[in-house]
């Protein structure tokens, strides 16, 4: 790991003297423990900020529209396929982007480990184990353990665009594809109901999850408009339905599965499923995944005559 870290400093340094670019967006070592936090690097001197391990979580392509000037990216397979659609959308312009492109194993957690250590105070990661000491105890645990939902399901850890590659890659998990939703589709209609009133219920409209999320850029967000206005601005569980719904429906064919939404999320909303069932959807109707290729047009970009038109058959 050391050697990844050295090889990235390395290449943002190299990147940054040369001038090929104005900044380097990159993980840094955060102010709480297990968190890792975005930074910004403008000049060979501060590379030494820049790190790589399993707490590096956010999706870094949210920034990259938001940055000026030539930027590099320190970017996971997640990051890649973000990037993808994003330039797919022109929120990006390629040339003026380099990728610097990191195979991920999965990153931590941490509120798995809250839940049985109270809050971190210490934390330290060590040959795959994570040491932590929390406000209501002290334990040891095993990476797998603490590995995030999104990451044990990822089926693309390695970028599927990059300009340099650094470290070795992932081999891909040979798991069912999209099993949680099977699963969740085979319960009953009172079975999901109850499943997601029971979500709806946490969900504090803190927006959180909008805003960590790389593909939810608009200017003004349905749910800030006046006029129309789409929510009133209290707390209402069936108009939090309409939030998120929103925003799955907005995500089709977009979503990339990182799963910086829940990880942001305070209040842990399972917000991560209907995005997944949509994905299955649009990879079932129209196969189509969302950023694995440049040259594959969004699903919902293009129109074929014969596109699945089961809804305008009468019974």
């Amino acid at each position: 790991m050391n050697d990844l870290i050295n090889n990235i400093r390395e290449t943002a340094r190299q990147l940054l003297t040369d001038g090929k670019v104005d900044v380097v967006i990159g993980y840094e070592k955060g102010s709480l423990p297990l968190k890792a936090t975005p930074c910004f690097v403008r000049t060979p001197q501060d590379v030494e900020r820049l790190i790589w391990d399993a707490t590096c979580e956010n999706n870094l392509a949210t920034y990259v529209a938001q940055t000026a000037g030539k930027k590099a990216i320190v970017a996971k397979g997640c990051d890649s396929r973000a990037l993808v659609v994003l330039m797919q959308e022109n929120q990006v312009v390629r040339d003026d982007l380099y990728i610097i492109g990191v195979s991920c194993q999965g990153v931590i957690n941490k509120k798995i480990i809250e839940i049985q250590t109270g809050e971190i105070i210490e934390a330290t990661i060590t040959d795959g184990k994570i040491s932590v000491k929390g406000m209501e105890g002290s334990k040891e645990f095993s990476f797998a353990e603490v590995k995030d939902a999104t990451c044990q399901t990822c089926r693309y850890p390695n970028p599927v665009i990059e300009d340099i590659h650094l470290g070795g890659t992932v081999n891909v998990s040979q798991s069912t594809p999209f099993a949680d939703v099977i699963e969740m589709e085979n319960k009953s209609d009172s079975e999901r109901q109850a499943y997601f009133n029971e979500q709806m219920s946490k969900c504090i409209r803190c927006y959180a999850c909008r805003n960590a999320c790389p593909m939810c850029y608009c200017p003004e967000c349905f749910v800030d408009c006046n006029s129309p206005k789409w929510l009133t601005g209290g707390v209402d569980r069936s108009e939090n339905l309409m939030f998120q719904a929103g925003r799955v429906l907005h995500l089709a064919g977009r979503c990339v599965d990182c799963g910086a939404c829940t990880r942001a999320c305070p209040q842990g909303v399972d917000i991560r499923a209907m995005n997944r069932k949509s994905a299955k959807d649009v990879l079932v109707m129209y196969n189509h995944e969302a950023g694995i290729s440049e040259d594959i047009q969004p699903a919902l970009n293009v129109y074929s005559a014969d596109d699945p038109e089961a809804f305008l058959v009468k019974e």
